[in-house]
C-alpha cells in the first residue's frame, strides 16, 4: 500500500506526510521539481522530466489496489480509479467510479464554458481550513478502509 501524492501545487503535502507517517505507511511525493525533499524515511520524492503531465503518467503508471492517490487532476484520477486505487481530491472529495464519469463531464463542460466567456476564469474559492480539515478526515477514512 503506497500512497501517492500528486505534488504540484498541492496544498496538503504536510496533512499527507503527518497522517501517513502516523499510518506508517511509504508515500511518494511526485513532482516536476522545486519541492524540497523530506527527511522522512517513508517518504520517496520523485522528480520527473519537464513537460505537461509527466507526473500524472509516473503515477497513473503505478497506482494500483490497495494504494491512495492524492490529485486534483481529474483525468489522472479516472485512470488511478479504472487501476482499482482510492483518489482523493486535496478537498477531500473522493473520487470513486460511482462518481468520477460525472467528474470528468463537469470538468469538461466548464473547460467548454471558459474557453467561451474568458471572464469565466479564476473563479473557483480559495483553500480553506474546512477544506484541510474534511481532506484529513477523507484520508484518516481511506487508510482505515484498506489496512482494516
Amino acid at each position: 500500500m503506497t500512497i501517492y501524492v500528486d505534488a504540484d501545487a498541492c496544498p496538503v503535502k504536510a496533512e499527507v506526510e503527518r497522517v501517513g507517517t502516523r499510518h506508517r505507511h511509504p508515500m511518494v511525493i511526485v513532482s516536476n521539481g522545486g519541492i524540497r525533499p523530506s527527511p522522512n524515511p517513508l517518504i520517496e520524492t520523485v522528480i520527473v522530466a519537464a513537460g505537461p503531465d509527466e507526473a500524472d503518467k509516473w503515477i497513473a503508471e503505478r497506482a494500483g489496489p490497495g494504494d491512495v492517490v492524492i490529485t486534483a487532476d481529474i483525468p489522472l484520477a479516472a485512470k488511478c480509479v479504472a487501476a482499482g486505487a482510492q483518489v482523493l481530491k486535496h478537498t477531500g472529495e473522493p473520487l470513486t467510479a460511482d462518481n468520477i464519469g460525472n467528474v470528468l463531464a463537469t470538468r469538461d463542460l466548464m473547460a467548454d464554458l471558459r474557453a467561451a466567456d474568458p471572464f469565466l476564469q479564476g473563479r473557483g474559492g480559495g483553500f480553506t481550513k474546512a477544506d484541510r480539515s474534511r481532506f484529513l478526515d477523507a484520508l484518516e477514512r481511506a487508510l482505515r478502509r484498506i489496512t482494516g
